[in-house]
């Protein structure tokens, strides 16, 4: 359970809260934790059963990353309207609409075959997916601080690892024992049961349940003017936000590339059923979850709360495991999990971390939600781009996986030089990441 594994963390050093906001503290935690772990349930599908959806209603594999690709362009957009629009609407509507168009769009899933219709729900889902990241991000910037936030953001951020594998685990599981459907329907069903959760459990800032506020320090006061949200960016600020925008774009390429066929490739290349080939590809995720349990740990511990410096330190990481899967990883299907693996320890901590409790840095108070999504939205970009790309390169080459495992490296490399870059300009005091 969230709350018990963050009881350290959210203590801290604020002796000065009150019992009724440490309470909330951990009911909200455990609220938004569930709230993105719920997501993936009726994002993940998809990709399980991508190598069985083909094979059913006759995709290829240039035809299913159009598929996904309609979805991630959604997904891509709607991230940038979630940032844009959620302050203004609050994170508690968008979330509770967001959750239940993604169940609903999940049912659809189970009961369409046609391919203009499977892409046309696609984007529906992507649309409703994308509320969830930034409004959940902003409801923690305003029940937990600065100093704090990398241990708290590094255990919280484990939902998306722990939400990929449960969501693999729960599809691989439907497809195998009940067919195509319920890999869709069950994950809508899962979703359904978190709705109920946070509905009781969250609360968009301590004011909403009569409390005072714990965040009180970060109102946004740089010399720009403000917009009608009242949240005001300078130069240096959207600087900052382009940057892990651009350092998210090479990290999320590489994330949506091994959630989105790594079990698709499992299945057509290694040979595996469709069940195991989802089971084979929860590599990548679990050992994500201890690299980010340990980059936010360290970021706090050792590296005085800077975000980009460890999260250098890992991308170097990323850019030698991927390096790695590419020279050995097509060998064996042990070495091919092994290796996802090494990235997945790698990637996840800078990219949870970044975008997490650097977004909320950047953005401060209110204006999180904006960094968020904004953020979110860049590195969204390159979710998409993988998908074309990767579809049509499979499909352009018989199935080799060579070439696509060298786009890999690229972005790790991508990642790493606009990391690059933000270290530089802290130094110079142009940035605080």
């Amino acid at each position: 359970m969230p709350t018990a594994i963050a009881s350290h963390a959210m203590r801290g050093p604020f002796s000065d809260l009150s019992a009724a906001q440490r309470q909330w503290r951990y009911r909200v935690f455990a609220a938004t934790w569930l709230s993105y772990v719920g997501f993936y349930f009726c994002r993940k599908p998809f990709s399980i059963a991508k190598a069985d959806l083909g094979r059913a209603n006759g995709f290829d594999a240039d035809l299913l990353g159009q598929i996904g690709a309609a979805y991630l362009i959604a997904y891509t957009l709607g991230q940038f309207a979630s940032g844009a629009i959620g302050p203004r609407f609050g994170p508690r509507r968008m979330l509770l609409a967001g959750m239940a168009i993604s169940s609903a769009t999940a049912l659809l899933f189970g009961a369409v075959t046609a391919a203009w219709a499977f892409g046309a729900v696609m984007v529906v889902n992507g649309l409703a997916q994308a509320t969830g990241w930034s409004n959940n991000l902003g409801v923690m910037a305003q029940w937990f601080r600065r100093p704090e936030r990398g241990r708290v953001m590094g255990l919280w951020s484990t939902n998306f690892q722990v939400g990929g594998v449960a969501a693999n685990a729960l599809a691989a599981f439907s497809l195998a024992h009940f067919g195509l459907s319920w890999s869709f329907w069950s994950g809508a069903v899962a979703l359904c049961a978190v709705i109920a959760v946070f509905w009781f459990n969250q609360a968009d800032e301590p004011r909403d349940v009569g409390l005072p506020a714990i965040v009180t320090d970060e109102m946004s006061d740089t010399s720009a003017a403000s917009d009608r949200s009242g949240i005001r960016w300078d130069a240096q600020v959207w600087t900052s936000v382009v940057l892990v925008g651009g350092a998210y774009f090479g990290m999320k390429f590489i994330r949506y590339a091994l959630w989105s066929w790594a079990p698709y490739v499992l299945s057509n290349n290694f040979q595996l059923n469709g069940d195991d080939a989802g089971y084979v590809s929860t590599a990548f995720d679990l050992c994500g979850i201890a690299g980010v349990i340990a980059t936010g740990y360290l970021s706090d511990r050792f590296f005085g709360g800077r975000r980009a410096l460890i999260s250098f330190v890992m991308l170097i990481g990323l850019v030698g495991a991927t390096a790695l899967l590419l020279t050995v990883g097509a060998s064996s299907v042990t070495a091919f999990a092994t290796c996802i693996g090494l990235v997945g320890f790698a990637l996840f901590g800078p990219d949870a971390l970044l975008t997490g409790a650097g977004a909320m840095d950047i953005g401060k108070g209110r204006g999180a939600v904006r960094a968020a999504g904004i953020i979110s939205g860049l590195g969204s970009a390159g979710s998409v781009v993988q998908e074309l790309v990767i579809g049509k390169s499979y499909a352009s080459t018989g199935g080799a996986i060579g070439p696509i495992l060298v786009m890999l490296l690229g972005s790790a490399l991508l990642a790493a030089v606009c990391v690059a870059v933000i270290l530089v300009r802290n130094r110079r005091g142009a940035s605080d990441v």
